[in-house]
């Protein structure tokens, strides 16, 4: 313990420091003795890099949009307001995203705004009656933070919120300093491509549904490609991820929403997403939220559970307090990528037709051909066809906007 308490330390003060020193020139050993062996480097979110970021805060008046992720690792999960606080950072308030501050409202609740019994500071609802800043909230600031961990797929809504931020900067020339984390679904992209007309809040970019961006790189691709209102563009700084490539597996330190309580939920995320737009249960109401599905029919497998009312996870989940059956995916390997075996197999065993949707499903999809190549009883390896263009531009675009190679 005492060992790994000192690397952390070592690379909070050094960020991209190698701890092994090479092997030196004059190295007498034989070929055959081992190497030192080098540790591995410490990733380091935005947010642990204060020696980066706390010089531009000084003598500014500074907003956050944050939640319950935005913690510091390198200091026993210190929340990154009250960091700043202890560093004298002139603080005004803070802009809570869709689940709350401390992350603990219901998917859709709405958020109001309060504040912060903690630090006094106002929270500032952008999941309530207005999902933008207005021009009173941005008047007294000069720097807008975003430090909130994203899961890396389209139907996430705190990328949509990063977009109205974005828009509401641009217009007000206030400067949007972006503290970049990892994406744990950042090492493929899949799905199909959102479609003009489909946008909502939970798809605002034709983007596909697995993107494989942090938030920066999103954000400099909304930017790049002149996606917010009349194509301005947002002044964004960004503190990047030390030590990290898309490649890299991340495990998050601090569940990103109620219903995403680790890894394998979150891998799971893209593909059982689906079942939001259906009246399937994706296990909303049980301990084990996206890693299960079933619906109140024996047909549809050997797993059972019951959905009930949890508060600060699901207070109404879908088929509360009735006995599903289905499937039970735990031990699903966490290489696990995105597929629509599990949405395609539970429509052929539902046997309803056009009824097994409802209307949220295409804003999920991006658009009305997935639900039209299901009902027409295509396969996934040709719907994935129908895919195939799409992906191959996005990802020439994406590449311009990588800023882990």
């Amino acid at each position: 313990m005492k060992q790994t308490k000192l690397i952390l330390i070592l690379a909070f003060l050094f960020g991209n420091m190698t701890f092994c020193k090479s092997k030196p020139d004059n190295d007498s050993r034989s070929i055959d003795e081992p190497s030192p062996i080098e540790a591995p480097k410490v990733v380091l979110p935005g947010a642990d890099r204060p020696g980066v970021y706390l010089p531009k805060l000084i003598g500014k008046r500074v907003a956050l949009a944050v939640n319950q992720t935005s913690i510091l690792t390198s200091k026993d999960n210190l929340h990154l307001v009250d960091f700043l606080l202890e560093q004298g950072i002139e603080v005004k308030k803070v802009f809570v995203p869709e689940h709350g501050f401390r992350g603990d409202a219901d998917a859709g609740e709405k958020v109001d705004n309060t504040v912060d019994p903690k630090t006094g500071l106002p929270l500032v609802s952008l999941y309530g009656k207005s999902k933008k800043p207005s021009i009173e909230a941005l008047a007294d600031v000069d720097i807008v933070i975003f430090d909130i961990q994203d899961v890396g797929i389209r139907f996430y809504t705190f990328i949509s919120t990063l977009h109205y931020l974005m828009e509401a900067c641009a217009e007000q020339n206030k400067t949007l300093m972006i503290f970049d984390r990892p994406n744990p679904n950042g090492d493929y992209i899949d799905g199909p491509i959102l479609q003009k007309g489909y946008e909502s809040f939970v798809g605002m970019h034709p983007i596909p549904i697995v993107h494989g961006l942090t938030v920066a790189e999103l954000a400099q691709m909304i930017n790049g490609e002149g996606w917010l209102k009349n194509g301005v563009k947002a002044p964004i700084e960004v503190v990047p991820v030390a030590n990290w490539k898309h490649e890299i597996p991340y495990s998050l330190p601090v569940k990103p929403s109620p219903n995403l309580p680790n890894d394998v939920s979150i891998r799971l995320y893209p593909s059982l997403c689906f079942f939001e737009g259906t009246d399937v249960s994706l296990g909303r109401g049980t301990l084990f939220p996206f890693q299960v599905y079933g619906y109140p029919d024996a047909k549809f497998g050997d797993f059972t559970f019951t959905p009930v009312s949890i508060d600060g996870m699901s207070k109404y989940p879908p088929q509360q307090d009735k006995l599903c059956y289905g499937k039970d995916l735990r031990e699903e390997p966490l290489s696990h990528q995105f597929t629509l075996s599990y949405l395609l197999e539970t429509y052929k065993i539902a046997n309803k037709g056009p009824a097994f949707f409802n209307a949220f499903f295409d804003k999920l999809a991006g658009s009305d051909e997935l639900r039209k190549l299901i009902i027409a009883g295509e396969s996934e390896e040709n719907i994935r066809s129908t895919w195939k263009q799409g992906l191959d531009s996005y990802k020439v675009k994406r590449k311009q906007y990588l800023i882990y190679e």
